[in-house]
C-alpha cells in the first residue's frame, strides 16, 4: 500500500510541472498576433540581417508597439506589389515599412505621419548626371509599385524624358544594376538611399534636387480604425517617454521622427 501511495505521489509531482508547461504554451498560443507586412529588401526600415533574422527601424518600432499592446509580434515579409492583396486577405494586419502616405490617403486607414522622406535620384559618383534635367535620354530604375514610381507618374514630363524606365523587384536589385552600369540612375527613398550608401560603401551619390517630398505612416485596411487607434496611441506614448527618439538614434544617429 505504501508503495502504491509513493507511486501516486511521484505521478502527481511529475504531472504538475507538465500541466504548468502545457498551460504556458496554451496561453502563448492564445495570445493575439500583430502581423506586420514589410519589404524584406528595404533597409534600414525592414530587411534580412546577416544572421537571417528580420530587422530594421520600422520593425523595431512595431515590435515595441506590439509588446505594449500585449500582442505577439510577427514580421511578415511580402512582395511589395502584392501588399494590397495581403492586407485584404487578412494575411497581415498592417503595412509598416517606409510606407508613403502621399497619394494613398484614401486607400488605407492611416496613423499620423511619424517620419518625413524625399524621393531622390541616386547615381554613380563618376556620373555626369547632376540634376533632374540631366536624366533626359537616360535609363532610370525604380521599384515596382513604389512611391518613387508614383512620384514619377505625377511628374510625366520628367518620366517621359527618360530613354527607358526599368521597374525592379527591389531597390537592392536596382542598386546592383546601377553598380553594373545596366541603369544610369535610380529614383528611390532618400532614407533608404543614404543608409545603403553609408553601410555598403558603394560609390554612389544622391542628387541635391529631389523628385518629391512625402511622409511615412502605418497603413491598415480601410475601416480598421480600432487597431489603428491602438497603434497611434502607443506611438504617441513612445514619443512622450523618449522610446521613439532612442530607437531612431540607434538607427540614424539622431531623432528623425516627427510625432509630438
Amino acid at each position: 500500500m505504501k508503495r502504491l501511495v509513493s507511486v501516486l505521489l511521484c505521478a502527481v509531482m511529475f504531472a504538475v510541472p507538465l500541466t504548468a508547461c502545457s498551460s504556458a504554451k496554451k496561453a502563448n498560443a492564445d495570445k493575439k498576433q500583430f502581423v506586420v507586412g514589410f519589404d524584406a529588401e528595404f533597409p534600414p526600415m525592414g530587411f534580412i540581417a546577416d544572421d537571417g533574422s528580420y530587422t530594421g527601424f520600422d520593425l523595431d518600432l512595431a515590435a515595441e508597439v506590439a509588446d505594449r499592446l500585449d500582442l505577439e509580434f510577427v514580421a511578415q515579409p511580402i512582395a511589395w506589389d502584392a501588399k494590397d492583396q495581403e492586407l485584404a486577405a487578412g494575411n497581415i494586419d498592417c503595412i509598416w515599412n517606409g510606407f508613403t502616405i502621399s497619394g494613398r490617403e484614401d486607400a488605407y486607414t492611416w496613423t499620423d505621419p511619424y517620419m518625413e522622406n524625399n524621393q531622390v535620384v541616386v547615381v554613380r559618383a563618376d556620373s555626369d548626371i547632376t540634376s533632374l534635367t540631366d536624366l533626359e535620354g537616360r535609363i532610370v530604375a525604380v521599384q515596382k509599385d513604389s512611391s518613387g514610381l508614383a512620384a514619377l507618374e505625377e511628374n510625366p514630363d520628367l518620366m517621359n524624358s527618360f530613354a527607358e524606365l526599368v521597374e525592379e523587384e527591389s531597390y537592392l536589385n536596382a542598386m546592383m544594376e546601377l553598380e553594373s552600369g545596366a541603369v544610369e540612375a535610380i529614383v528611390m527613398d532618400e532614407i533608404v538611399a543614404r543608409y545603403e550608401i553609408q553601410t555598403s560603401g558603394k560609390d554612389f551619390v544622391v542628387l541635391d534636387e529631389s523628385v518629391a517630398s512625402e511622409t511615412y505612416g502605418v497603413g491598415f485596411l480601410l475601416g480598421n480604425e480600432e487597431l489603428r487607434d491602438d497603434v497611434q496611441a502607443t506611438l504617441e506614448e513612445m514619443a512622450a517617454d523618449g522610446t521613439l527618439a532612442r530607437i531612431s538614434n540607434e538607427w540614424f544617429g539622431s531623432d528623425v521622427t516627427i510625432i509630438g
